[in-house]
């Protein structure tokens, strides 16, 4: 028997239970200390996984629409392609700017409430530090503990404008998305995106369904792998994107169809 492994049937009987390997720094904790958790959070404050995952299914839903508006209408290989290109084009350049606009947007609105709650900290500090009091009393803190708390924050004006701006807003001014990041992830994930359902004939093939079908791929795959940051089941996160995707796909072929290809 292993000297260093427990005996189950002697842990049974005395009532001891099991224990794994000691931590190598357990005699040095003083007692009641409680051991450090050992996991780690993802980054969600960057901007680019949804910036990423907006422009990869936006790329796919938007040529896999185009591609199949157009083909439904019975046009050349060659009109598909180059209507297709062209909105890869046009959508990766409208992505970029609008995101890069809409989060620089975000942020300035967010600097210019974190300056006014700077500024009536500085012209109303009591109230300010009494309303943060009566925030965690309604929260089930004791008024003493809270408004204790809140007279100290009073001593470090940064951590009491960022503690004030966390309770009053909801926001963390330290951890603003990038604008940079969420426009250049989402011009090239719209690239990428918009190229799948066009690679078939890009490679010489002329049909309309084999280039649905990569799309139909691409989409499950894309929504497969963002399960990996949503903890979900990944079969699901892709199901719901391909039945997104082939409703958008059916409305516009079925468009192309009715309207066709004015010959005269």
């Amino acid at each position: 028997m292993n000297p260093d492994k427990p005996d189950p049937a002697v842990t049974a009987e005395s009532g001891a239970r099991p224990v794994g390997p000691v931590p190598a720094d357990i005699g040095a904790r003083p007692a009641g200390a409680v051991a450090p958790i050992d996991h780690e959070h993802a980054d969600v404050s960057g901007g680019w996984l949804r910036a990423a995952t907006f422009g990869a299914m936006d790329g796919l839903v938007t040529n896999i629409g185009l591609i199949a508006g157009v083909g439904g209408a019975g046009v050349s290989a060659h009109t598909v392609v180059l209507t297709g290109v062209a909105g890869l084009v046009a959508g990766a350049i409208s992505m970029g700017l609008g995101e890069y606009a809409s989060v620089r947007t975000a942020n300035e609105q967010i600097e210019a409430e974190v300056a006014k709650e700077r500024r009536e900290l500085r012209h109303n500090p009591a109230a300010e530090a009494a309303e943060l009091a009566q925030r965690w009393i309604d929260r089930g803190i004791s008024p003493e503990l809270a408004r204790q708390l809140a007279e100290d924050l009073r001593t470090q004006p940064d951590e009491a404008l960022r503690m004030h701006v966390r309770e009053e807003l909801g926001i963390d001014p330290d951890s603003k998305p990038s604008p940079w990041t969420a426009a250049i992830s989402s011009f090239v994930c719209f690239s990428v995106g918009a190229l799948i359902p066009l690679l078939s004939y890009l490679f010489g093939s002329e049909s309309l369904w084999l280039a649905l079908g990569i799309g139909g791929l691409g989409l499950f795959v894309v929504g497969a792998l963002t399960a990996r940051f949503t903890r979900r089941h990944w079969w699901a996160a892709g199901l719901r994107q391909l039945l997104l995707g082939a409703a958008a796909a059916g409305a516009t072929y079925l468009i192309g169809s009715a309207i066709g290809v004015n010959t005269a």
